[in-house]
């Protein structure tokens, strides 16, 4: 094994499993709002069923992952944990991350959680766009290159059959369906968290 993988695999297993300890303990001590769980949850099934399981099995129109990267890669990230540890991270390490990070980048307001604000909102895109470029770029470079074609999913509604590239950087490609996710599934949550955060307002009221 390469410095390389073991890298890739400390990544996914640590950006997956550390949030699902800290997030309930954080929330047992009190030290996040009540409708955090829910987000947590409602953002692992969007980003799981929106496309990390079709991106893994290639379901419409791709090759499933164990067709797309290497067979150390496929031993100790198997293909049927593949899409459970991404969705894992992309609600965790992700979506609660950036929620905490635009949220401090208003000055902790709590208001930012329960109307739509464009300045946070932005703050929270250009996380989950940045992240999901470092992603495609460093991390899983060699299983979403440019000639392995990944399905077609609800979140990606281009699929492969119109994916222009969109830049290269050191022989690694970021195409359209790549970042297409994370390019629709920020408006998709902060407007769930926007929900969560008034019913969880009007229930204490």
């Amino acid at each position: 094994m390469t410095l390389e993988y073991l890298r890739v695999i400390v990544v996914v297993y640590c950006s997956a499993l550390l949030p699902l300890l800290i997030v309930p303990w954080l929330y047992r001590r009190g030290l996040l709002p009540g409708w955090s769980i829910p987000a947590y949850v409602g953002s692992f099934l969007l980003c799981a069923l929106g496309w990390e399981l079709w991106f893994t099995y290639g379901w419409l129109a791709g090759d499933p992952v164990d067709l797309r990267r290497n067979d150390v890669l496929n031993f100790w990230i198997p293909i049927h944990v593949n899409w459970l540890l991404n969705s894992l991270a992309d609600a965790g390490t992700i979506t609660l991350g950036g929620l905490w990070l635009m949220w401090r980048c208003s000055g902790r307001r709590r208001e930012v959680f329960e109307s739509w604000h464009w300045g946070p909102f932005a703050v929270f895109m250009l996380w989950a766009l940045g992240q999901n470029i470092g992603v495609e770029m460093f991390l899983y470079h060699d299983q979403l290159a440019v000639g392995k074609p990944l399905s077609w999913a609800p979140l990606a509604p281009t699929g492969p059959w119109w994916n222009p590239l969109l830049f290269e950087f050191n022989g690694r490609t970021i195409t359209l369906q790549g970042q297409l996710p994370w390019l629709l599934a920020p408006w998709l949550i902060y407007g769930g968290v926007i929900a969560l955060s008034r019913k969880s307002v009007s229930d204490r009221a």
